[in-house]
């Protein structure tokens, strides 16, 4: 159990860290950091592979670019979605 614990709290800074990267806030708080540290561990994973300093099972540097891609995807499709509802 602590494990899980310390993984979800890895997930959330590394999704912290990919959105100062950015430069965007991820909507949902610590919540959505955990979703996009989580989601950019895997996109990182799959992209990068599992190189450079591990922490809780997370490779640390390609999750952080994963995460960054990530919120950066999820800007650019939220900033579409709100220009097509404001015309």
């Amino acid at each position: 159990m602590l494990g899980f614990l310390v993984s979800l709290l890895v997930a959330i800074v590394i999704g912290l860290i990919g959105s100062a990267i950015v430069g965007n806030r991820m909507p949902g708080g610590i919540l959505g950091a955990m979703v996009a540290g989580l989601v950019g561990a895997w996109i990182g994973h799959s992209l990068l592979g599992t190189w450079g300093p591990t922490l809780a099972g997370f490779a640390i540097l390609p999750a952080i670019i994963g995460a960054a891609i990530f919120v950066f995807i999820l800007s650019l499709i939220m900033r579409n979605s709100n220009r097509s509802h404001s015309h």
